[in-house]
């Protein structure tokens, strides 16, 4: 009989502690009371070390009226979104703390495929006839923090 109690606590208390993992990065990283807040790109460079391809991005034409999170976090439905924003989110927050920043930040295999979803659902009208698979930005190289704003000749 006590083995029992012993055992159910356990599972109880195993069972919110798997609750409370999951859920601290939605609150550190999910919605916040202030509409739109954790989803502005001013919210993203506050901790970023990325001020070169914030600075890239802002001076890029007309991306530069999109969001951070409108390319680089899913956005066929909330529920996505705000997984994939808790994940990134927690993920950046671990880089940044423990000091090991590569000192150049490539997008992840991952990454690429939502940057690429959203390139498609954005521009779906002109891309709709065109090779889907291939990377936007292997043609629009211009498009890339990296390269936003050098001419180059293709």
């Amino acid at each position: 009989m006590q083995s029992h109690r012993l055992i159910r606590k356990s599972s109880f208390l195993s069972v919110v502690i798997l609750a409370g993992v999951l859920l601290i990065p939605l609150v550190l990283f999910g919605k916040t009371d202030s509409p739109g807040l954790s989803d502005a790109s001013s919210f993203c460079i506050r901790c970023h070390v990325m001020q070169s391809e914030y600075e890239a991005w802002i001076h890029s034409g007309a991306h530069r009226r999109k969001e951070c999170v409108d390319c680089h976090l899913p956005n066929e439905n909330k529920a996505a979104h705000y997984l994939w924003k808790s994940i990134d989110g927690v993920k950046d927050l671990i880089v940044f703390h423990s000091g090991k920043i590569p000192e150049q930040i490539k997008i992840s295999s991952h990454g690429e495929k939502v940057l690429q979803s959203n390139c498609i659902r954005c521009h779906e009208t002109t891309v709709m006839l065109m090779d889907q698979d291939r990377k936007c930005w292997g043609c629009h190289r211009r498009i890339t923090h990296l390269h936003t704003g050098i001419r180059e000749t293709f």
